[in-house]
């Protein structure tokens, strides 16, 4: 393995920005009337079975994406705009921001990768100057969310099956990736590639970082 980074992936969700931007889609949703009273209370309650591993994760994420069914997407990204500028590009870690640029002047492409939705991701990458942008698409149909996914949610495995298909169409060794994440669902990528990056790690990730050996940063 070289010590060189041909391409580095980054998680959004804690990673880049501190906060989790569903939560904040939620939030925002609320209060402009989107999403009901119980609609909100059922947003809290699959929170807490994610937090306390009460679930499979995935099933909550695809529970999450049904909640969209029958939204305009115009509307939709007119949410995702408002809580882009208001919560998420002051949650944006510093530490971050300087990682990414030190990667880009050696030359590494640096590109997005998260569960998080392509109205959320797509502003993000652009204003932090990515590369590239993967993400989980929400199928529309008619101007209104189905509550399915384009593909698949870009979560766990599916996260791992992306990254590897975007370093062989770039015919980059996933040896000389990294990937740079928060929480024990991203697992199955970080210990794919050369350079696994811990940020701020949530307690289980933090204790198979340890055992491996992977960089953790406390940022």
């Amino acid at each position: 393995m070289t010590n060189k980074k041909e391409i580095a992936f980054f998680d959004i969700d804690k990673t880049i920005i501190k906060i989790n931007s569903g939560e904040a889609l939620i939030r925002q949703a609320y209060r402009k009337g989107v999403m009901s009273t119980l609609g909100i209370m059922k947003a809290i309650y699959t929170g807490l079975q994610y937090k306390y591993s009460m679930t499979d994760t995935r099933k909550l994420i695809q529970k999450m994406g049904r909640w969209l069914a029958g939204l305009n997407e115009e509307k939709f990204n007119k949410i995702s705009n408002e809580i882009f500028k208001k919560d998420l590009i002051p949650n944006i870690r510093p530490a971050i921001i300087k990682e990414i640029n030190e990667l880009k002047a050696n030359g590494t492409e640096v590109v997005i990768l998260s569960s998080a939705v392509s109205s959320v991701c797509i502003p993000l990458g652009k204003h932090l100057n990515m590369d590239a942008v993967i993400c989980t698409e929400l199928e529309v149909e008619d101007g209104k969310y189905t509550g399915r996914p384009v593909g698949r949610f870009c979560f766990r495995d599916e996260k791992l099956i992306r990254l590897k298909e975007f370093c062989k169409q770039r015919n980059i060794k996933l040896e000389n990736a990294a990937y740079y994440a928060d929480a024990i669902d991203d697992v199955p990528a970080l210990q794919a590639v050369g350079f696994p990056v811990c940020v701020s790690p949530d307690k289980k990730l933090t204790k198979i970082a340890l055992e491996k050996g992977w960089l953790i940063q406390n940022w």
